[in-house]
């Protein structure tokens, strides 16, 4: 087992372990909402993680057209889980609240479109749109 957790520790997620599905997303929304020139997120089944604590969601229309529901720490704000209406079975989960150096790295890097120039996501597909699905 694996604990994502905001910075405060009131709101936590246990996971059964590393994901095999992380993507890179360098999206205007993914930027806006990590505060950094990309987010980093670990896709499970919504069933495989156990939520502790109440986070407060925010609803956003993605570049897709569809609702993403950031689920965050109504103490100390940090988002730890969303939700996507293109991936109702899934949530991404923010590989920063996992808090784990060693945790498997990108092996999508998804809107590069939006990518600002000086980055490099290594040994990951790469996607001009995209998405986290699997089929690509």
């Amino acid at each position: 087992m694996i604990e994502a957790r905001c910075s405060c520790g009131a709101l936590a997620l246990s996971l059964p372990g590393p994901s095999r599905l992380v993507v890179a997303c360098h999206c205007l929304d993914c930027q806006r909402r990590t505060g950094a020139p990309f987010g980093v997120g670990a896709f499970y089944l919504v069933e495989a993680g156990t939520i502790s604590g109440t986070p407060k969601p925010y609803v956003r229309t993605a570049a897709s057209g569809g609702k993403v529901s950031n689920y965050f720490c109504p103490d100390c704000g940090s988002t730890v889980y969303w939700q996507a209406d293109n991936l109702p079975a899934m949530m991404g989960v923010a590989v920063g609240a996992i808090a784990d150096p060693d945790f498997p790295s990108p092996v999508r890097s998804v809107f590069e479109q939006s990518k600002h120039g000086w980055v490099e996501i290594e040994g990951a597909g790469h996607f001009q749109q995209g998405s986290a699905r699997a089929e690509g």
